[in-house]
This record gives structure tokens, C-alpha cells and sequence, in this order.
């Protein structure tokens, strides 16, 4: 026997066309034919003479405008800050248009030179972009680095405000590892302020992703103390659950693979009718249903998902708890709206001139008008007049960079590493300079006695939002002090690079944020800082200014073995844009160089900087440090600048050795043997390859590297001393080759191109070729 069901059934609860339900329907669908049309002029109208493939993503902005739509105009206060899936960047340029917040011309400019960016940019978009994404899974959880800023500096008694940090993800990124190591690092459970949401579309750039796991992620999201919200069904699906068969019909989409959800949504309502029930134990009960349900309602409810339901998707900003952080499930429809929603192919696909024309009569717009905002007197556009209004942001005016100096003025004797000399920096900079000292925050990954930090820890104690008491205080045995208090300026994570690196990124961000200057620095192994590199590099594209040092570094480990022996990462610090690397022989360098890279911090023109440190020991003596002033500043303006002459020879020399950081000692010592043997040789110790490059390509009149200075090169490299050149460091023989370049020397290159083996110093730098008797040898052949 069948059941009656009454025909149609409203896609919806009915309510008047100027509800305000229904006015945000409208704001929602012109948001998603901008969106589209951006794309469109991108591609399809803006001239093309090369022919290279322009890109954009209709069906992945489509998925989110729903969300966005929900979120911009109901659910976001003033001291919000969003992170926007990559991918979805047209949406947010659409509805920073309708707020007033980007000027019509931009709207054509998509992926040109100079104009809108692929994915958001806070640094190059013209309109405003809380935090640059594009890169899977980093701008996801940069919002939980920003939110743990802000409160480091609401400790620092800086008024900043408050709000949420959004972060609208794309289901695939969730397959990111990095996504994982920020939801489950114990510090993040306890930032309430935070708050995901997923698009949860089920697609990914090939394809329909066969099983999402929406239960297992939502479990493992809760085991890490975070509140679980899921918005799966709209008001029209809900409806049909609460007819007879509606149960059976809940069950059908539910247990469904995703492939075959997404292929219904390409069914015409015909094959509906015989799909849903096909091979279902209560068949008839679907059936009936579905017969009783006129063919455009059918064709409405497969595709009635909750992402896509303003007000689920309000019901569920509203009943976020501000005590924890939360992830809103939200499900989705990749290109919902579009000709090409539901395709497993729709990634990149571009709607067609009639379905673009379809789209414009659909959403009130002419396409050759496609730019029209709302008219200031309807009802839509009163509301997007009164959100511009309420989101409107108070402004920080920017504090000055803390004022630091240039030398303390320690000239360390004895033997020393490098690693510890940045201990002895930061604890010296508390006497010398105590206002800029306090905006130091210092990041690790669980290796702060390691790299020498343990000093300064116990000075300045551990940050932590609460005073929470340390149970080892009274223990006469204990060394490292975890004292943990809201005044602290180090942070302790958990083992992951990625974390440190995200930290670092929004701690260096707050002065272009807030106007407050921080001065992070994160320390790490040096063999994992290309681990990091990637969201390091970004955070810098950000504009996030931090300092990262790589400690201990190189074969000089020696007894580690090649898994902890890092060769490629001066390199990588030569190529790395908007950072200047150092890699300091000697202690004293090593304060010159932070306290030089800390003073480029917190700038409209400042810049981050990598540090490549050491733990060989090496007689400080050596470093012949100048004790006339003025021959000392000297000095430190040479080191900064990124080279100086440690040896010069009299007379003209035979050959140059250029060195650099922990292999200095041998260099000396071969230019020791090499005089002895009637072969004079200068001796240059580079501090900075990056800023000497720069300085080449300034010289030679191409583009300006930051801080780089032209001088250091007559200064470090006369050419009126110009010999044959052999350069030597620890680490690929690569970095230091182009300074053959600067007199146009012959030269040979020596360094690490090999896996690292374990042993004593001197039998792993014989291993590889970068001992004294290999810079002896290599100069005897070059002449």
C-alpha cells in the first residue's frame, strides 16, 4: 500500500521575498555570480595573446559561498580575522566588492599582473585578506598561531582587542600531516577563540573522493578537545525525513559511497525514481516517497545539503562554545549552483557562454553588466550597507620597532661554540637592552636545552595563559627551570617543525596585524629546517618577520651520523626570498648577526633571517677580533654586511681561501701550511653567501636585494688582490661558487655533496674533502 505525500514540497519554509531570510538568498546568489563571473573574465574575456592556461576555480568557489555568505552577513564581528580556502579567493573578492571593500576595476584583474591574486595574499590583494593561503594546509591553521599572538601580546598589556579566528578548509586539506600536528599540540585545545569550518564537498582536484570519513575525522577533531559541530542537511531534505519513508530515505543517503551520492546529483529526476530505491531492503517505502515528489523538488532535495542552508548554517555559528575551539562540518556541493556542480571533472572547468547567461538571468544580472551591486535602497543592499558598517575594524596605529644595539660589546675568549654564544646573546640583551628584550618570544620544538636556550628559559620563564606551578622547583638536581606563567617569553611545543614554523610566522605578523612588534625567534635542528621550510617560506610571503636558527648543523655533528648531518640548508638560506641568512664562525659574530636580524624586525621594510649555528668548539682567539673601536665596528659592519678579511698575507696573495662558519679552524691552518710552504694566502670568512650575492647583482646594476651592500665586496674581495680563489664551508660546495665570479678567478669549490657518516671530526671532514689538507691540496692544483 502506498502513502500519500502531499505535491510539491517546498524547497523551503515558505517566507515573504523581503525576509531576512530570503534578502540573504539574494546577497548569497549575487555573491555567487560575481565569484563566477570573475573567473569568467579571466579566462573567457580578457585578451589572451600567449595562449597560457589563466586558471580559477568556479565549482570550488560555488562550494563556499554558501558559507561565506552565512558567515560575512550573519555570524562575523569586527575582530574576526578569515582564512579562505586558496581556491575560493573570488568569493572573498565578491564579497569584499559588495562591502565596499574593493573597487570595480579589480573585478577583471584576476591572475593578471599586478592584479588579484590566485589565492588570497595579505601582501599583494588590494582588498582586505586576513591571511594569505594557497598553500594546502598552512593558512588552514595559521589562524591558530594568530590567535595564540594575539593573547602573547595581550600579556604584553597590549590592547588588541578579541574576536574569533575563522579558518574555512577545504576536506582535502585535511589530509595534510600539518593539519594534524597543529590540531593535536596540547597548547591549541585551549584557545576557544578558534573556529573551523569545512566545506565538505567530497571532492578533490581528480576526483570523488570514495570515502571521506566524515565520522572518523569529527572523532579524532573530538579527542582532541575540540567541539564538533555538523550542519548535513538542509531544510527541504528535512522536511522529506519527516514524511513516511523519510527514515528509509535518510538511511539511503547516509550509508550511500560518496561516488554514487555524487553521481545522483547529475541524474535527471527520472533516474532518481529508479536509483534511490533500486536494491534497498525497504525499496517501496522509497519509492512511494519519491512518487509523491513533483520532478523539480527531487531534482532540489538530492542537492539540499546543510552548507548550503543559510539558516543551518547560522543555527550552527550560533551555537558555537567559546571555550574551546570548534570544527563546523559543513556539507557541500562542489560548483553547487553551476551547470557543472556534482562532476567529478568540475575542478577547473569553466561554464560555458549560455550557462554563464543562464547563471546571470538566474541571479538578476546582465552579463553584460556583470558588475552591478545591489540597488542602495533594496532591502539587500541595506544589509550589505549594515554589515560593511559592522564589520567595520578599529585601526592600530604602529608602534615603533623596539630600539636595539648594534654590539654589547663582549669579545669572548676561550673556546666556544656558536650555539652557545645565541644563549649568551639573549641573556645579555635583558642587561643591555630590557625594553626590546621583552618583546623577544623564543619558539622550540622540544629542544630548548639542546640548543643552548636553557639560560635564557630560566630567566624569562615559560608563556602560558595561566600560573601553573612547577613541581620540580625545589628539586636541587634540576637545571632547566619550566616555570610557566603569563609573562613567560618562550613557547614549548610539541615535535613538529611545522608548528614552530606557523608560530613563528603570526608572532612575526603582529606588527602589520596590530601594530605591536614581536621578535620571534624559533630554534631547530638544523638537518629539519628544510622540513620547514615550506610554511616558513610562506609565513614570509605573509609577511610574518621571525628569525630561524638551525642548530647544531653539518658533518661538524660528526658522531651523529648522516640522518642529522644537514649539507643543502646554507643554500637554501642564499635562496630563500625575504631573508637574509647568517652562518657566524665565532661568537662574537653570532651576537653581531642577531642583534642585526632582530633589529630588521617589525618594519614596513624589515626582513626575516636564518642562522645557521654549530656545536664544534673553536678557540675564539682566532677570530682576532680588533680592540680598537673603531677597527671593531669596522668588523661588525663586515660580518653584517656579510664577509670580512681575516688574514691578510703581505704582499700579493698566491691564492684566496674563502670560508665560512665551522670549518674556519682548517681554513687557517691551511693558509698557515700554505705560507710555510712559499704560498701566500689570503683568508675571507663569509658570513652572509645570500647578502654577498646581493651585493654582486647590485654592483652589477640588476635588482636590489634587501640590506645588501656593494662595498663589502671591494672590502672583503679587493681586486686588487685578486688570486685564485678556493672556497670552503661546511655544507654543498654550491653556495659559496658564485664568488668566483666577483674578480673573475679561477676556482675550486670544496664542501659536502655526500649522506654524512659517523665518526670523529677529523675523519668525517677528511671523508668528505674539507679538511686542511684538502684546501692545501686544492690550492697547490689550482696554481
Amino acid at each position: 500500500m502506498t502513502t500519500a505525500v502531499p505535491s510539491p514540497v517546498p524547497a523551503a519554509p515558505s517566507a515573504p521575498d523581503d525576509s531576512p531570510l530570503a534578502v540573504l538568498g539574494q546577497v548569497e546568489q549575487r555573491v555567487r555570480w560575481l565569484a563566477t563571473a570573475i573567473v569568467d573574465h579571466a579566462n573567457r574575456v580578457r585578451p589572451n595573446p600567449t595562449g597560457l592556461k589563466v586558471g580559477g576555480h568556479q565549482a570550488s568557489s560555488a562550494s563556499m559561498t554558501s558559507i561565506m555568505t552565512a558567515l560575512w552577513f550573519g555570524a562575523l564581528r569586527p575582530g574576526d580575522r578569515v582564512s579562505v580556502k586558496p581556491h575560493a579567493s573570488p568569493v572573498l573578492h565578491a564579497v569584499n566588492y559588495l562591502l565596499g571593500e574593493l573597487d570595480e576595476r579589480h573585478l577583471t584583474t584576476l591572475r593578471e599582473f599586478g592584479g588579484l591574486q590566485s589565492y588570497p595574499s595579505r601582501s599583494k590583494d588590494p582588498d582586505p585578506v586576513d591571511y594569505s593561503t594557497g598553500s594546502v594546509g598552512i593558512g588552514a591553521t595559521a589562524p591558530i598561531w594568530g590567535a595564540l599572538a594575539r593573547r602573547y601580546l595581550t600579556t604584553l598589556g597590549e590592547q588588541v582587542g578579541a574576536g574569533r579566528q575563522w579558518s574555512l578548509v577545504g576536506d582535502a586539506e585535511l589530509d595534510e600531516g600539518a593539519v594534524w600536528e597543529t590540531v593535536l599540540d596540547p597548547m591549541v585545545a585551549e584557545l576557544g577563540e578558534v573556529v573551523w569550518v569545512v566545506d565538505l564537498n567530497r571532492q578533490s582536484l581528480d576526483r570523488v573522493v570514495p570515502n571521506i570519513g566524515a565520522t572518523r575525522l569529527q572523532g579524532m577533531f573530538a579527542a582532541a578537545g575540540w567541539q564538533v559541530l555538523t550542519v548535513k542537511y538542509g531544510a527541504l531534505l528535512e522536511s522529506l525525513f519527516a514524511l513516511p519513508g523519510g527514515e528509509a530515505l535518510r538511511r539511503r543517503i547516509d550509508e550511500m559511497p560518496n561516488p554514487e551520492y555524487q553521481r545522483l546529483l547529475r541524474c535527471t529526476p527520472a533516474q532518481l525514481r529508479e536509483r534511490l530505491p533500486e536494491g534497498q531492503p525497504d525499496a517501496d517505502a522509497l519509492r512511494d516517497l519519491v512518487a509523491g515528489v513533483d520532478d523539480a523538488t527531487l531534482h532540489a532535495a538530492v542537492r539540499n545539503l546543510g552548507g548550503h542552508d543559510l539558516q543551518a548554517l547560522g543555527e550552527a555559528f550560533e551555537a558555537i562554545d567559546d571555550t574551546r575551539p570548534t570544527v563546523v562540518f559543513a556539507y557541500t556541493v562542489k560548483g553547487f549552483g553551476l551547470a557543472s556542480e556534482g562532476h567529478p571533472q568540475n575542478h577547473s572547468s569553466l561554464l560555458t557562454a549560455a550557462q554563464m547567461a543562464d547563471l546571470a538571468a538566474r541571479s538578476g544580472v546582465s552579463v553584460d553588466a556583470p558588475w552591478a551591486r545591489f540597488d542602495a535602497d533594496s532591502p539587500a543592499g541595506a544589509l550589505c550597507r549594515e554589515t560593511a558598517q559592522r564589520l567595520r575594524r578599529t585601526t592600530y596605529d604602529a608602534s615603533p620597532a623596539p630600539t636595539l644595539p648594534a654590539d654589547i660589546g663582549r669579545t669572548p675568549t676561550g673556546t666556544a661554540t656558536t650555539q652557545a654564544a645565541l644563549g649568551r646573546t639573549l641573556l645579555d640583551l635583558t642587561r643591555e637592552a630590557p625594553e626590546a628584550a621583552r618583546r623577544v618570544v623564543t619558539v622550540s620544538p622540544d629542544v630548548s636545552s639542546s640548543t643552548n636556550l636553557g639560560g635564557w628559559v630560566n630567566k624569562v620563564g615559560v608563556w602560558s595563559p595561566e600560573q601553573r606551578r612547577d613541581w620540580f622547583d625545589d628539586d636541587p638536581e634540576t637545571i632547566l627551570h619550566w616555570r610557566e606563567r603569563p609573562t613567560g617569553q618562550h613557547l614549548e611545543l610539541g615535535i613538529a617543525e611545522t608548528n614552530l614554523v606557523g608560530a613563528l610566522g603570526e608572532l612575526g605578523a603582529t606588527w602589520s596585524r596590530w601594530g605591536q612588534p614581536l621578535l620571534p625567534i624559533g630554534v631547530m635542528y638544523d638537518p629539519f629546517v628544510e622540513r620547514a621550510l615550506e610554511p616558513w617560506s610562506f609565513g614570509i610571503y605573509a609577511g610574518g618577520q621571525s628569525i630561524l636558527v638551525g642548530t647544531p648543523s653539518g658533518v661538524s655533528l660528526a658522531p651523529e651520523g648522516g640522518a642529522h648531518q644537514s649539507i643543502s640548508t646554507p643554500s637554501v638560506g642564499l635562496e630563500q626570498p625575504g631573508c637574509v641568512t647568517y652562518e657566524p664562525a665565532f661568537a662574537v659574530e653570532v651576537e653581531w648577526t642577531l642583534l642585526a636580524s632582530l633589529a630588521r624586525l617589525g618594519r614596513q621594510d624589515g626582513t626575516s633571517a636564518y642562522l645557521r649555528l654549530s656545536t664544534r668548539p673553536v678557540d675564539q682567539s682566532l677570530a682576532a677580533v680588533p680592540a680598537d673601536a673603531a677597527a671593531r665596528e669596522r668588523r661588525r659592519r663586515q660580518v653584517v654586511a656579510g664577509a670580512y678579511p681575516l688574514v691578510r698575507c703581505d704582499g700579493e696573495p698566491a691564492v684566496t681561501i674563502a670560508t665560512m662558519g665551522a670549518v674556519v679552524p682548517e681554513a687557517l691552518a691551511a693558509a698557515e701550511r700554505l705560507a710555510s710552504l712559499g704560498t701566500p694566502a689570503d683568508v675571507v670568512v663569509v658570513t652572509s653567501p645570500g647578502l654577498l650575492f646581493g651585493a654582486v647583482q647590485a654592483r652589477a646594476g640588476r635588482e636590489a636585494v634587501p640590506y645588501a651592500e656593494p662595498w663589502v665586496l671591494e672590502s672583503a674581495f679587493p681586486a686588487r688582490r685578486a688570486a685564485p680563489l678556493v672556497t670552503v664551508l661546511d655544507g654543498h660546495p654550491h653556495t659559496l661558487a658564485f664568488l668566483a665570479g666577483i674578480n673573475r678567478t679561477r676556482a675550486t669549490h670544496l664542501g659536502v655533496t655526500r649522506f654524512g657518516q659517523s665518526g670523529d671530526l677529523a675523519s668525517v671532514y677528511r671523508h668528505h674533502g674539507i679538511d686542511a689538507d684538502a684546501v692545501v691540496a686544492a690550492a697547490l692544483d689550482l696554481l
